[in-house]
């Protein structure tokens, strides 16, 4: 199944497919454990910083000897490409899909390089995934003490209308009360839910995108898949698993050496959360 519809089958069966961002190949087994344990599609997802650590052209071999293993629908994005330059070399090394993030510049000068991004993308690949941003999201991929919401950085639906008409994005990631990174303490804000329902009804078309899921609420999230999100981005908690998992054993095991025994717990903290985020997002049955 090509990438746009493997999204496309979310979007009619009203489930999200969880992008789920890795640093390492064991993050990546964990991710693909999860999703085999539950006949899932998923979503490999990797950030400039990211890809600079694994490796642009070793992730996405990595990804193609676990699609062809598993049969099963795994699509790799480069998450937030912030210049033209950054998704050419994504799109070039054969990415399924492609995020380009201009939010934080002038709305046409997002739109000019969007356009670029998304006609230079299926140039070279027709059924790739092309993923624009419009709105801002504060905070980073962390846990953060405070993060202010302004209404203003929410996205604006008669802005989104433009900017689909102008770019013919697959997808658009949107503002709407989400952070990146985690509140310390879970007290996460709350989503515009009324605010998403006008965007929809604005794009109807569009694959819609919630970055930010680790700081989301649960009940949120769902609420905000039935209004016709297809995509969540989940990171900074599988980070936090990944680290709490690692320390809580090298702290107990001082002379342990053995790298597969000191990873294995991390990957099983990673494969938990992951398969915990399948069945909210309802994705579980549906490979």
């Amino acid at each position: 199944m090509k990438p746009i519809e493997i999204m496309e089958k979310a979007h009619i069966g009203r489930y999200a497919i969880g992008q789920f961002n890795i640093s390492t190949d064991e993050q990546i087994t964990a991710v693909i454990e999860a999703a085999k344990n539950l006949n899932s599609p998923v979503i490999i997802g990797t950030s400039e910083g990211e890809r600079d650590f694994i490796g642009v052209d070793q992730v996405v071999a990595l990804v193609k000897t676990w699609r062809e293993e598993t049969g099963l629908p795994i699509i790799l994005n480069a998450d937030h490409c912030k210049d033209f330059n950054s998704a050419k070399e994504v799109i070039d090394a054969g990415y399924d899909s492609v995020h380009f993030d201009g939010s934080k510049l002038p709305f046409k000068e997002n739109i000019e390089i969007t356009e670029r991004v998304m006609e230079y993308a299926k140039s070279v690949n027709p059924s790739i995934v092309v993923e624009g941003e419009l709105g801002y999201l504060p905070g980073g991929s962390d846990i953060h003490k405070e993060v202010k919401i302004n209404i203003i950085d929410l996205t604006e639906p008669e802005q989104a209308k433009e900017f689909i008409k102008k770019t013919g994005v697959d997808s658009l990631a949107i503002a709407i009360g989400n952070i990146h990174g985690m509140k310390e303490g879970g007290d996460d804000p709350h989503l515009y839910l009324d605010r998403l329902e006008d965007i929809r009804r604005a794009v109807p078309g569009v694959f819609l995108v919630l970055h930010g899921g680790s700081g989301t609420p649960r009940e949120d999230m769902q609420k905000a898949i039935k209004s016709g999100i297809v995509k969540i981005n989940i990171n900074t908690e599988i980070r936090v698993a990944y680290k709490n998992a690692l320390k809580e054993f090298l702290e107990e095991n001082l002379d342990e050496v053995k790298p597969y025994k000191i990873l294995s717990p991390a990957m099983e903290a990673v494969r938990k959360v992951v398969e915990d985020k399948i069945k909210l997002f309802g994705s579980d049955s549906k490979a």
